[in-house]
């Protein structure tokens, strides 16, 4: 399985930024996706999730100005970033997770596979 991220760079504040998440060995549909964002130095944070069925949650902190949505097969996942804030500035990693559970997955230790993450740096 291998996931990889892009769409990362550098945007002012109030831009705006697509993500998107490449996808092979793995049936896509068959997970839930999620984003996820870290600051060097500091743990790995919930930004996103993608259920099988469409459903989406979010992070307060992104909530209103982050969309997440499925997309194709080889590229399952992406976010869409707009009002984008200098706290946003972090490498963002997509995830799927296999688990068939319905509740909502927040923890980077629930996901199975990841990608390569992408930078995304928020200027003044």
């Amino acid at each position: 399985v291998q996931l990889q991220a892009s769409g990362g760079g550098l945007v002012q504040a109030g831009g705006s930024l697509r993500l998107s998440c490449a996808a092979s060995g793995l049936t896509s549909r068959a997970y839930a996706w999620g984003w996820f964002r870290q600051v060097p130095g500091t743990e790995r944070d919930f930004v996103a999730r993608i259920s099988r069925g469409g459903r989406t949650y979010y992070a307060d902190s992104v909530k209103g100005r982050f969309t997440v949505a499925r997309d194709n097969a080889e590229n399952p996942v992406y976010l869409q970033m707009n009002s984008l804030k200098l706290e946003d500035t972090a490498v963002y990693y997509c995830a799927a997770d296999g688990d068939y559970g319905s509740e909502v997955r927040t923890s980077p230790r629930e996901y199975d596979y990841w990608g390569q993450g992408t930078l995304v740096t928020v200027s003044s």
